[in-house]
């Protein structure tokens, strides 16, 4: 099989050095491969949301698997605009990394696949618009991934508390979903080898409150965990305020029946104790 990804971010990097191997062939796009000397084994391609170069059309339409992992703008997903010739022309797997943010607030409920997206902040409704367009983009099996918040090596609570830069804000009733960048990548490998679309919820087992992992991060390191902070007088971005509108409990279990993934982190507790045995937040 040959692997095209759109968008070499954190999560898709990371599939790569976990199953690069089970491809004869992989290729993706940065925006300046002059600047990514970190991605080894990985032939790049440059790509800043138009025209693209003849040489990625060309690997795009031999790929076998496409792997998308670029977010879509005001104007819609750029990939599609820019690859929709060959997107129409064959036939290949295509997995998109979407967002369990598309279900918008449930206060804390719990919701699925089967869950309608209510999305009420802008970029949210731009992912439900960006699913629905790959769906109807290709002409074969897509694969929707809804992941929630991203941790992993260098991205993770151990990391934010060793900068100082940690903090735990307090609003009650609120939860947040994750998922360890490990167990995203065994879940884009099962959406490959998997024969049908659709969509998957990819997060783990225990839905919890932000300050709590913080304060279990603070404790596997020995130090204080930082002062709360009431989150109507704490000081925030609105980036980060509009993060808070939202809260659900999302539910895993098709993931589990379907792909049959075993999360190696089913909560945050284990992949915080396993990055801290490996090092982080030292």
């Amino acid at each position: 099989m040959r692997l095209f990804i759109l968008g070499l971010g954190y999560s898709a990097r990371h599939f790569v050095r976990r199953f690069g191997g089970t491809f004869s062939h992989v290729a993706g796009t940065v925006r300046d491969p002059a600047k990514r000397d970190d991605i080894a084994g990985v032939e790049l391609h440059p790509f800043s949301g138009t025209d693209p170069d003849r040489a990625t059309v060309g690997r795009i339409s031999d790929a076998d698997v496409l792997l998308i992992s670029i977010p879509p703008g005001i104007a819609g997903d750029p990939a599609i605009a820019a690859f929709a010739d060959v997107l129409a022309a064959g036939r290949r797997k295509i997995v998109y990394l979407s967002t369990i943010g598309v279900y918008g607030d449930h206060a804390g409920a719990w919701v699925d696949e089967s869950t309608p997206p209510q999305a009420a902040l802008d970029r949210a409704r731009m992912r439900v618009a960006a699913e629905q367009a790959w769906t109807d983009a290709a002409r074969s099996d897509v694969a929707i991934l809804r992941l929630a918040g991203i941790y992993g090596p260098g991205r993770n609570a151990l990391v934010t508390l060793r900068a100082g830069t940690a903090r735990r804000i307090i609003k009650p009733g609120q939860v947040f979903n994750r998922i360890h960048v490990d167990d995203i990548a065994s879940a884009i490998m099962a959406a490959v080898r998997h024969q049908n679309g659709g969509t998957w919820n990819v997060c783990d087992d225990e839905p919890a409150p932000p300050q709590d992992v913080i304060a279990y991060a603070a404790q596997l390191m020995g130090v204080a965990a930082p002062a709360e902070e009431p989150f109507e007088t704490a000081e925030m971005s609105t980036m980060a305020r509009s993060f808070y509108a939202s809260s659900a409990r999302v539910a895993n279990a098709k993931m589990k029946r379907e792909f049959g993934v075993t999360l190696a982190h089913p909560t945050y507790r284990h992949g915080l104790d396993a990055l801290w045995r490996a090092g982080e937040g030292r």
